[in-house]
């Protein structure tokens, strides 16, 4: 007969692997973003009718950054969905706001988007948290 050990308990090897895991989702998530931008840039401002959804869908699944975007999006989420296996979720899912730092600075860097200091701040707070909660 053997004991269940809760999530936190199973081990320095379990807590690693977790931990790449979740980073690795986290890179998914922020890349698959990044690529669903792209293509969504690249057809327009869309309007959501009932009778062009068809067309607006279309054009949306036929888009190579879009087909991309969801396609890796889709990867970091089977990464995550390993990461919850191993830990517990008020420990893992604080470190999914570290995509809000990749994806402020690919904003800033790829689309050109502005970064006031608010914004700035706002996410150094999150980064902040997702540190002391990894220290936990």
């Amino acid at each position: 007969m053997s004991i269940r050990m809760p999530f936190a308990q199973k081990g320095r090897w379990t807590m690693n692997t977790a931990v790449v895991y979740i980073v690795i989702s986290v890179a998914g998530g922020a890349v698959g973003q990044i690529l669903l931008k792209k293509g969504m840039g690249t057809l327009g401002p869309l309007t959501l009718s009932f009778s062009r959804l068809g067309e607006v869908l279309w054009r949306m699944g036929t888009n190579p950054y879009v087909l991309a975007g969801l396609a890796i999006y889709v990867t970091g989420t089977v990464f995550w969905l390993a990461a919850l296996s191993r830990v517990d979720l008020s420990y893992a899912y604080p470190f999914a706001s570290l995509s809000y730092v990749v994806m402020l600075v690919a904003a800033w860097l790829l689309f050109k988007e502005n970064l006031s200091l608010l914004r700035l701040a706002g996410t150094a707070v999150v980064f902040l948290g997702v540190l002391l909660i990894s220290r936990s």
